[in-house]
């Protein structure tokens, strides 16, 4: 199933995750710019390489910001976008611009780390914001557990479009990450190539930290004529 809207309108201009796509789109036409050569070195460089990220090395853990801001290929980096792109602004219109930054680049982090932590002797860098994404929609999973989500489900070749409940959508997506990130245990390698621990790091923060960053709004208090004044 690949998202095409969600039913939630955000209620206030979301100016920083319109930031963070265009920084994202804006890194990757550097990236687009250079030789192979030059762009092998930028990913080994800013990408995370699981074997290298230590204490020791205070570089290495740099690379769990940097990382999450390079992309690997146009499908890569536009399909991360669109995911941001619906379910990001929602997220930012309930914790504020600055709260949602600090909650994008703090998932990031703990998503690649998570990363590290299941494949410690990994030689492969790691690029992507989809870590971070995976926290975004942690987030969206708790604020918005009863949005609708249009779906495109490709059957027999036919486009099919079906609306669907943000918490089942979501739900599916990360059941398939869980089941893809037990299979890399089970391979004991880079199953396919992709970092499924870092997505489902990144979702299980955001499911935790999203009541920090987004409290529940208080209801005010109406006080009727044929009531007592608290005082």
């Amino acid at each position: 199933m690949f998202p095409i809207r969600d039913t939630v309108r955000s209620r206030s201009f979301p100016i920083a995750n319109y930031g963070l796509i265009a920084i994202n789109l804006l890194i990757f036409l550097f990236e687009a710019s250079l030789g192979p050569r030059a762009f092998d070195r930028l990913i080994s460089t800013y990408g995370v390489l699981p074997a290298r990220v230590s204490l020791a090395q205070p570089f290495s853990l740099i690379t769990l910001f940097s990382s999450m801001f390079l992309h690997g290929g146009w499908f890569h980096v536009l399909s991360n976008m669109w995911i941001l792109f619906i379910f990001g602004d929602n997220v930012e219109d309930r914790m504020g611009s600055v709260r949602y930054v600090l909650f994008y680049l703090l998932a990031g982090v703990v998503a690649g780390y998570t990363h590290v932590f299941f494949s410690p002797g990994s030689t492969v860098p790691t690029i992507g914001a989809s870590g971070a994404i995976a926290g975004v929609l942690g987030a969206y999973f708790v604020l918005f557990p009863n949005a609708r989500v249009t779906t495109f489900v490709p059957l027999f070749f036919l486009p099919w479009f079906i609306e669907v409940r943000a918490v089942l959508f979501i739900g599916i997506w990360f059941v398939s990450q869980l089941s893809s990130g037990l299979l890399q245990l089970g391979a004991y390698g880079d199953f396919g190539g992709v970092a499924w621990w870092a997505h489902i790091g990144g979702f299980v923060v955001g499911i935790l930290l999203v009541r920090l960053f987004a409290p529940r709004p208080r209801v005010p208090r109406v006080w009727y004529p044929d009531e007592h004044w608290p005082w």
